[in-house]
């Protein structure tokens, strides 16, 4: 069975790691991060997410905004990411502090070189977006950190999720995962093709697969809960304080009521599924009261031979049971026996 370990969490199906991605959320506020930290903590998130970029290392200023403008009106990712690059080494490490203290895992995804070296000794893992998986010196710097490595796929065909996981193996990565991802912010609900969790799964047999859902969450975020049957490993969702403010990942996030009932709602599903076991001993009243027996179907003489015509079987299960039918049938038995009796072994000769 896949699994994937980070830090001193094992994912497994039915125990994905929960990643609440903060993102840019906190606007450049530290204390609105910490916000969205403690509530991601204490929603049961494992892990929380930003993102270290600076606008001039990712994007340049004439790059065009590929977002619904109705939610995020910025028409130049430039000018986006301008706003929401105020973070550096100093908020990470203060960040990665406050995670540790309340007991849960600090992440952020990092966008060029200089965010690889100052975020390695401050994360578990490194997540790298889907618009970075063709990014040869970008995989090649994580993969060195020897860290696990878990890969958004958005927007990316089977060729190029087999040449990121080449250069990072090449680069010396071992511990690496897949997550399906759509590209689309918020991406409808026939657009997000949770079948490609199991596609990876068959496609890439050795490799642990998740998902990084970008669908705008109903009561229990139905995609997460899909994606987790389908036996995703990984989940990774943004996530804010309020779904309404203004602002490129707020409209499509989860909230901490949102998680919350997602959490309760895989631990009903854990419950549901349990362990491959059979569980006998939960249903040892049923197998012996509602189970049959091997029962006289009419008064049987001393000496009679048991037939088809004078044989019954009936609950309870106390008897002999009918298992053992033909090994019965033809046997003589050595005392009177009343209607509607159950059999057993010593009334029987033989």
């Amino acid at each position: 069975m896949v699994t994937f370990e980070i830090g001193k969490f094992t994912a497994s199906p039915y125990s994905p790691y929960i990643i609440a991605e903060v993102g840019v959320n906190h606007e450049g506020s530290l204390e609105t991060a910490k916000l969205l930290i403690k509530q991601a903590k204490d929603a049961g998130a494992h892990a929380v997410k930003f993102q270290s970029y600076k606008a001039e290392k990712i994007a340049s200023k004439y790059s065009p905004a590929y977002w619904d403008l109705t939610k995020e009106p910025t028409k130049s990712q430039y000018e986006l990411f301008k706003k929401l690059d105020s973070f550096g080494e100093q908020e990470y490490e203060i960040l990665a502090d406050y995670c540790r203290n309340i007991g849960i895992d600090f992440m952020s995804t990092p966008f060029d070189l200089d965010a690889v070296e100052y975020l390695t000794p401050l994360v578990p893992a490194f997540k790298i977006a889907s618009a970075d998986i063709t990014n040869t010196p970008l995989l090649r710097a994580v993969s060195k950190t020897g860290k696990p490595i878990i890969v958004s796929t958005g927007a990316s065909t089977l060729a190029e999720i087999e040449f990121a996981l080449q250069t990072c193996r090449q680069a010396g990565a071992k511990n690496i995962a897949l997550l399906h991802c759509v590209l689309n912010y918020p991406t409808p609900l026939e657009q997000a093709q949770l079948s490609n969790i199991q596609m990876l799964k068959r496609v890439f047999p050795e490799t642990a697969v998740g998902y990084s859902d970008h669908v705008i969450p109903d009561e229990t975020i139905s995609a997460l809960e899909a994606a987790t049957l389908f036996g995703a490993l990984i989940l990774e969702k943004h996530f804010t304080h309020d779904k309404k403010l203004q602002g490129n990942d707020h409209y499509h996030a989860m909230d901490a009521t949102d998680l919350t009932r997602f959490v309760d709602k895989l631990a009903t599903y854990r419950d549901l599924i349990g362990s491959e076991s059979q569980h006998l001993e939960n249903q040892t009243a049923a197998r012996q009261h509602a189970r049959r027996s091997v029962v006289a179907n009419r008064d049987i003489k001393q000496g009679e031979v048991l037939t088809e015509d004078n044989l019954t079987a009936k609950r309870p299960g106390h008897g002999i049971s009918p298992i053992h039918w033909d090994e019965v049938i033809g046997k003589q038995v050595r005392q009177d026996i009343k209607n509607d009796t159950l059999i057993s072994w010593d009334m029987l000769i033989g």
